[in-house]
């Protein structure tokens, strides 16, 4: 069994990561961490997850997190890179669902993220935690950087065009939408329901901290560095990201059979019928991004619609993904998951 710390299980992606692995069946939950609310159960806090996690939260410094085979983070931004390079000493694998070690450019990322970082030299041992494209990487990492929602979208649709040289690296657009669980769960004027409710807005037009990660990505697919727009927007859903790519075609081909191709053999994506629209909640509560392309007018611009759930495929989901992984499991395991309808 595979002993399993979590830092900082009171978030979305925290109570997420436990639904996922209290039924793994090679996991065994060691220790999750809270600082305010060490000494509650996990199932007062969460009560779907009564009869399933039996742990209380506990501090860190009591936590025993050294003990573990694997660590999550499920924590903001700037906790993963103070505590990462004592828990690899310890032989302990980190998986981080933040953004600490996603970047390579750390002048990039400190511009982004407004802080220096704490273990600069972890940056580059880190890997990128998106299976489709780094797998084998993953299967020896000590340290993964768990992709971001809106990356993991937008790079999962794009990517099987941007390999083949089908489109115009140079003139790339991500209009994507999201769900309020992706603003984490915190008391923000924002995300309060009468606030976000009936409402829809874009926000962080003019550079979105998620920029630079898909920028990366992306260019690591095309050979180049690309040029892309990338406007967010909050929906007043739960649940889901919906992004809406544009691209140039440059080269006249079966752009089907090229999706079709390049995403045969992954468990987790699901390429749709040409002219299918998907739908977020295809998607809610499973580890799939579902993807499908349209020709508007039979035109040279190719629109890719791509979905996933912002807390399983682009958070929890595909950080039990990378354990799989990295531990030679079965990259399903405890995965099997079919979306929620209605």
């Amino acid at each position: 069994m595979i002993k399993v710390g979590i830092v900082g299980g009171t978030g979305y992606t925290g109570v997420e990561l436990l639904r996922l692995l209290a039924r793994h069946p090679q996991v065994s939950l060691t220790a999750i961490t809270s600082r305010k609310e060490a000494g509650m159960p996990v199932a007062e806090m969460f009560p779907n997850l009564r009869g399933h996690v039996d742990l209380a939260f506990c501090d860190p410094q009591q936590a025993g997190l050294e003990n573990c085979d694997v660590v999550f983070f499920a924590t903001p931004n700037g906790i993963a890179m103070q505590q990462a390079r004592e828990l690899l000493t310890a032989g302990v694998r980190v998986i981080d669902l933040a953004a600490d070690f996603r970047i390579k450019d750390l002048a990039v990322w400190q511009k982004w993220y407004g802080m220096e970082h704490a273990c600069p030299e972890l940056v580059a041992e880190a890997i990128y935690g998106l299976p489709e494209v780094n797998r084998e990487q993953i299967k020896s990492a000590r340290l993964v950087a768990n992709p971001g929602c809106y990356p993991t979208a937008v790079q999962l649709g794009f990517l099987p065009l941007l390999e083949a040289g089908l489109i115009d690296p140079q003139h790339l657009i991500a209009d994507a939408k999201s769900g309020v669980s992706g603003a984490g769960r915190k008391a923000e004027v924002h995300a309060l329901f009468p606030e976000a409710a009936d409402n829809f807005k874009a926000y962080g037009a003019s550079g979105h901290r998620h920029l630079p990660e898909i920028s990366q990505g992306l260019s690591q697919f095309s050979g180049e560095s690309v040029g892309l727009t990338f406007v967010p927007h909050l929906t007043p859903l739960i649940r889901g990201i919906h992004a809406t790519l544009y691209a140039r075609v440059v080269k006249d081909i079966d752009l089907q059979s090229v999706f079709e191709s390049r995403y045969a053999d992954e468990p987790f994506v699901d390429v749709l019928p040409a002219g299918s629209h998907p739908e977020t909640r295809s998607v809610r509560g499973a580890n799939t991004c579902r993807i499908a392309w349209h020709r508007p007018q039979g035109g040279d611009v190719v629109v890719i619609l791509s979905v996933i759930d912002n807390l399983v495929k682009g958070a929890s989901g595909q950080a039990v993904q990378n354990m799989n992984i990295m531990f030679g499991l079965p990259e399903t395991m405890g995965l099997e998951l079919i979306g929620l309808l209605p």
